[in-house]
C-alpha cells in the first residue's frame, strides 16, 4: 500500500491476548504499545502508600503501595517538604517541560530524619517495575487531560514549550488564569492551541473531577489504596500523542473506536473523521505490513536496504548494537561506502530504539571512520533522528575507540521484555549446551551414580535429536562405558525434554532417579 510523504497514523488491534497501538510514519513502524491483560500499566497511577524502610545510605526509601514488591522512593523525588502528604509539582505534559518539578532545596530539610516508617504519603507512579526492582514514583503529582495537566499543591501556571506564537500562548495563559483555583497548578499542552475557553473549561472540569474523586478517596481509604487510575494504554497513547499532524487513527475493536471517537470528539471535534473502523476481514496488522515490520525489528540481527544490518545485544548492564556492511557492495572508496553505511544506521538504530523502547546504557559500535568530519556527519545525523524520540535522551561524541555511548530514559519493560518470556530451556543465555556436553554431563553423572548405588540397569531418557546422534556417532563409546563399569543402559527419546536434558529411571526401582546425584 503506497503511502505519501509525511504521512502519519494509528493503528490499534484488540484481540483476547493483547492490545497493540502502532506509529507508523511513512509506511514505517516507529513506536508499538502493548498491553497484556495480565501486565496493566502503572505510570501515571497514583497511591496512598505507606512508607516501609527509610535508607539513608540509599538517599532512598521504600513505600508499599500495594504491589508485590514495595515501590522505590529516591530523596531527589521528593517535592519541598511542605508537599510531603500531599503533592507538588511536575509537569506531565508529554511534548515538553513547561517548568520543571521543584526537588528538594531547603537545606534544613532531612528526609532521612523526617520521614518515618508507617508514614502514609501520596506518591505517582513515573517507572514500571522492572528486572525484579519496584515501581519508581515521586511525590511530585499531576492529574493529565487532554488539553490541561492539573498539579495540585502549586500556583504555577506552565505553557508549553512547543507553543511558539506569543500572542497565543499569553491569550491561553490568561484564560488558565481566570479559571485556575488557588492553591492549584495547571499546566497548558500543545493541543490546546487555538482551542476556546468553552472547550478548555471542559477538560478542566474533568481533570478537576478526577482531583475531587482522588481525594475523596484519600480521606475514606488507609494505604496502601490505589486513588487514581491513568487511562489504558490505547487511551492514554490518542491522548498524548493525537494531534492534527495524525492523518488517520484506524481501530479494529468497535468498543474502543467508540470510546475513542467520543474522546476526541470533546477536544477535537473538526477532527473526529480521522477515527476509523477497520470492518474488512482479516488482520489490520498484516493487512498494513504491521506484523511483519514487528517481527523483524525484533531479531536480532536486523537489515538495512542497503544490504548492511545491525546486531542488537540485550546484556545486563547495556544495550549493544554493531554496524555491520553485510552484503552492501560499494562503488567507491572504503571511507565513503563506510559513511553511506553508517548514515543510513544511525537513522534505523534511532528508529529501533524508539520502536524496542528500550533504556539505559546504550553504545553502538559504527563502521570506523577515518575522518573527523565524516564521524561528526554521522554524530549529527543520529541526533537529528533521535530528536523524534519522545523519551528523554543523552548522547555523547564518539570515544577514542570509535564508540557512541548514549542513554535513554527507562520508562516501562521495553517491548522484548512484553512480548517474549525467558526461554525455560537456556535461561535467558540465548545459547544452550553442546551435545558434546551433555553426553558429557551424563557420563560424570553416571559415575557418581555407580560409586554411591548398585543399580545397573538404567534408561537414559533424552530428546530425539541427542538420542539420534548417539546412536549414529557414540554408539561404541556407551557400549565401552557399559563394559567398563559393568552397567546396562538403555537410551529412549523423549522430545517433551529440552535438547540439552537428560532423565535416568532406575528399572530396578521402578522410578525417576536423576535427582538422587
Amino acid at each position: 500500500m503506497a503511502k505519501e510523504q509525511g504521512l502519519k497514523e494509528i493503528f490499534i488491534n484488540v484481540s483476547a491476548g493483547s492490545t497493540r497501538i502502532a506509529i507508523v510514519e511513512d509506511g514505517k513502524l516507529v513506536e508499538l504499545y502493548i498491553e497484556l491483560p495480565d501486565q496493566q500499566r502503572m505510570v501515571g497511577n497514583i497511591y496512598k502508600g505507606k512508607i516501609q524502610n527509610v535508607i539513608p545510605g540509599m538517599q532512598a526509601a521504600f513505600v508499599d503501595i500495594g504491589n508485590e514488591i514495595n515501590a522505590f522512593l529516591p530523596f531527589s523525588e521528593i517535592g519541598n517538604p511542605e508537599n510531603l502528604g500531599n503533592v507538588s509539582l511536575v509537569d506531565d505534559d508529554s511534548d515538553s517541560s513547561a517548568h520543571q518539578p521543584q526537588k528538594l532545596k531547603h537545606t534544613d530539610f532531612d528526609p532521612g530524619k523526617e520521614l518515618k516508617k508507617g508514614d502514609e504519603i501520596l506518591v505517582q507512579v513515573i517507572k514500571e517495575p522492572y528486572a525484579g526492582k519496584g515501581p519508581r514514583i515521586t511525590t511530585d503529582i499531576a492529574i493529565p487531560g487532554s488539553l490541561l495537566v492539573l498539579v495540585p499543591n502549586s500556583n504555577i501556571i506552565g505553557i508549553s514549550r512547543k507553543l511558539s506564537d506569543r500572542y497565543e500562548k499569553r491569550r491561553l495563559r490568561r484564560l488558565v488564569k481566570e479559571i485556575k483555583p488557588d492553591g492549584f497548578g495547571l499546566i497548558v499542552r500543545t493541543i490546546a492551541e487555538g482551542k476556546d475557553r468553552g472547550v478548555i473549561e471542559s477538560d478542566f472540569q474533568r481533570v478537576w473531577e478526577k482531583w475531587q474523586e482522588l481525594d475523596s478517596t484519600c480521606k475514606k481509604k488507609s494505604a496502601p489504596v490505589l486513588v487514581y487510575q491513568d487511562f489504558a494504554t490505547a487511551d492514554q497513547v490518542i491522548r498524548d500523542m493525537f494531534t492534527p499532524d495524525i492523518d488517520r487513527i484506524l481501530i479494529d475493536s468497535k468498543d474502543v473506536y467508540k470510546r475513542i471517537s467520543r474522546f476526541i470528539k470533546d477536544i477535537l471535534p473538526d477532527q473526529v473523521s480521522k477515527v476509523q473502523q477497520h470492518k474488512r476481514k482479516g488482520s489490520i496488522f498484516d493487512q498494513h505490513n504491521i506484523e511483519e515490520q514487528i517481527e523483524k525489528s525484533l531479531r536480532r540481527k536486523v537489515w538495512m536496504n542497503s544490504g548492511a544490518h545491525l546486531v542488537i545485544e540485550q546484556t545486563e548492564a547495556m544495550l549493544v548494537i554493531d554496524v555491520n556492511s553485510g552484503r552492501y557492495i560499494g562503488k567507491k572508496d572504503h571511507e565513503h561506502n563506510s559513511l553511506k553505511i553508517n548514515l543510513e544506521a544511525a537513522r534505523e538504530v534511532a528508529r529501533q530504539l524508539r520502536l524496542r523502547d528500550t533504556g539505559g546504557l546504550i553504545v553502538i559500535d559504527f563502521i570506523d571512520l577515518l575522518e573527523a568530519e565524516n564521524r561528526r556527519k554521522v554524530y549529527d545525523e543520529f541526533k537529528q533522528s533521535l530528536k523524534k524520540d519522545r523519551a528523554k535522551v543523552s548522547l555523547s561524541e564518539f570515544s577514542t575507540f570509535g564508540l557512541l555511548e548514549m542513554t535513554r530514559e527507562r520508562v516501562r519493560l521495553s517491548l522484548l521484555n512484553t512480548v517474549n518470556e525467558e526461554c525455560p530451556t537456556c535461561n535467558g543465555l540465548g545459547m544452550i549446551a553442546s551435545k558434546e556436553t551433555v553426553l558429557t554431563r551424563m557420563e560424570n553423572w553416571l559415575k557418581r551414580f555407580r560409586a554411591k548405588a548398585n543399580d545397573r540397569r538404567l534408561i537414559i531418557t533424552v530428546h530425539s535429536n541427542l538420542a539420534k546422534y548417539i546412536n549414529e556417532t557414540k554408539n561404541k563409546v556407551i557400549k565401552g562405558f557399559m563394559w567398563e563399569n559393568w552397567m546396562l543402559l538403555e537410551i529412549q527419546e523423549d522430545d517433551s525434554l529440552a535438547p540439552d536434558e537428560f532423565r535416568v529411571y532406575s528399572k530396578k526401582r521402578k522410578m525417576d532417579i536423576t535427582d538422587e546425584v
